[in-house]
């Protein structure tokens, strides 16, 4: 039995920035996991990480959490790393997900030792301390969490089930 299909809908300052279809995997009212391919178009390098059509990333949300956590793995299953994104709590959308980012990111590598903080300019650019004190103070906190996660070797375990 193939697992029943969700959009996943990414907004960042009001606007969609990408929407894409994604197998839901698990959803137990607070923890959703979903599977999908890479949905952006061509290849993108970042430097340190190339997703690329076929890549397959198994995506987790919370509704209770400000962040996203995304395992990469190569279309013929090499573990590439995780990207988490620092988002308002996911909320439920029509036919899915919706989930707003809030410009941090945090990557790590597959053996655990690289691990980059991104576009905190653009955090900082964003208004967004300005605009909602609250919610600037929650991206950084969740930022900081993460982070001290993969350092002490347990962010994936935010991921079992």
């Amino acid at each position: 039995m193939s697992a029943p299909s969700i959009e996943v809908r990414l907004v960042k300052a009001g606007a969609t920035k990408i929407r894409y279809p994604a197998d839901l995997l698990a959803d137990d009212g607070t923890h959703v996991t979903v599977r999908a391919l890479w949905a952006a178009p061509g290849v993108r390098d970042f430097g340190f990480v190339r997703f690329e059509p076929g890549d397959v990333f198994t995506e987790h949300y919370w509704r209770d959490r400000w962040y996203s956590v995304k395992e990469v793995r190569s279309g013929d299953g090499v573990l590439k790393g995780w990207y988490c994104d620092i988002t308002r709590p996911a909320e439920p959308a029509e036919g899915g997900l919706s989930v707003e980012d809030l410009d941090l990111d945090l990557w790590v590598s597959a053996d655990g030792k690289e691990i980059l903080r991104l576009d905190e300019d653009e955090f900082e650019e964003s208004g967004l301390r300005e605009r909602d004190p609250k919610a600037a103070a929650e991206a950084v906190r969740a930022l900081d969490e993460l982070e001290q996660r993969a350092r002490d070797g347990s962010l994936t375990q935010l991921l079992d089930r």
